[in-house]
């Protein structure tokens, strides 16, 4: 029975998404075996993958290569968790936060896209400028900064936020200078709600980017490059400068919202390159069971560049020594300058 139920899952997941992957992997193409295993992750990621081509010249990407390397350490004794830390390491050549192998003892991922990095962040600082009297809707902390600058504060685009919510707190900041939005850290979530917040400072619509869609199981199997516009919403919209600040941990749906901002004229962005995530995830599994994440459509800016290794800001600014001991935060303070001009 659980195996009937898994085939008709597997049926249905082919028909929802005819553009994302040409076919389903059948798994039982594969034994549930080390070697089976490993072999079907690997096709997987061979056949559905969306970056081989910008990875193989950004440096040197050689999925075969990958694969024999990686297939050395495969044998037929050797226990569930010294798999799973092979598929994992042959996963972490791709170099994608998107992509992970989740079982039911551990996440596989690759987190270096920020652990590697300066934080430029500080929850101690970020304290400071909010106070405890600060407003919230939904998912944003916002106020009004002595400077008579609106802040913004957006954790995770994980957290929807209404369109009346956000109407209120554009309101509430109608009188201020100019608007910074705080979204350092955003690791992503439903790309919807960036859509949402970016509409809101547009009068017309504007090319964003542009997308693909796998075709075919070949590397460079993809469909010509369609455009992605911003359309402004119906709802108040902020005419004022703004200022977008961003770090390293920016991702996924944060860093499309950093592509939206920076494609409209009276937006910057201030601080550190983003962390990329450029690529739609989708999900497909082995025979043991185990689940792979990896990214399958690829997105890119308004000059058909990937933003997969991130997005650079307008403004390259890094939190001082100094400035934290002061209990400044350097990237605010340098947008509130940029704003009060």
């Amino acid at each position: 029975m659980k195996q009937f139920l898994h085939h008709i899952l597997t049926s249905l997941v082919c028909l929802i998404a005819p553009i994302v992957l040409t076919s389903c992997v059948n798994e039982d193409e594969f034994d549930n075996t080390p070697q089976g295993n490993f072999e079907a992750l690997w096709k997987i990621i061979d056949e559905h993958y969306c970056f081989f081509d910008y990875k193989q010249h950004e440096y040197g990407l050689d999925w075969q290569k990958v694969h024999d390397k990686y297939q050395r350490h495969i044998n037929g004794n050797m226990t569930n968790s010294q798999l799973f830390e092979v598929l994992g390491n042959m996963l972490g050549e791709l170099r994608d936060g998107h992509v992970n192998l989740s079982a039911s003892h551990d996440l596989a991922r690759y987190w270096q896209w920020y652990e590697s990095y300066p934080a430029n962040y500080s929850d101690t600082l970020q304290r400071r400028y909010m106070g405890t009297d600060y407003k919230i809707a939904s998912g944003i902390d916002y106020k009004i900064l002595d400077d008579n600058i609106g802040y913004i504060r957006y954790e995770s685009f994980t957290e929807g936020i209404g369109s009346g919510n956000l109407t209120e707190v554009l309101n509430y900041m109608l009188l201020c200078r100019g608007l910074i939005i705080d979204i350092r850290n955003n690791g992503g979530g439903n790309l919807t709600n960036a859509e949402v917040l970016a509409s809101r400072f547009t009068n017309e619509s504007t090319l964003v980017g542009y997308i693909q869609h796998k075709t075919g199981t070949g590397h460079s199997d993809f469909s010509s490059m369609e455009p992605r516009y911003l359309k402004p919403a119906a709802n108040l919209r902020w005419q004022k400068p703004v200022c977008v600040l961003t770090n390293r941990h920016v991702f996924s749906a944060a860093n499309e919202f950093t592509l939206y901002m920076k494609a409209l004229p009276n937006v910057k962005i201030v601080g550190d390159r983003t962390g990329g995530g450029a690529g739609m995830p989708f999900s497909s599994s082995l025979p043991n069971g185990w689940v792979v994440r990896f990214s399958a459509v690829p997105m890119y800016d308004a000059q058909r560049q990937s933003t997969e290794f991130g997005i650079a800001p307008d403004y390259q600014v890094s939190l001082t020594e100094e400035d934290f001991k002061r209990g400044k935060d350097t990237i605010i303070e340098f947008a509130r300058k940029l704003l009060a001009q």
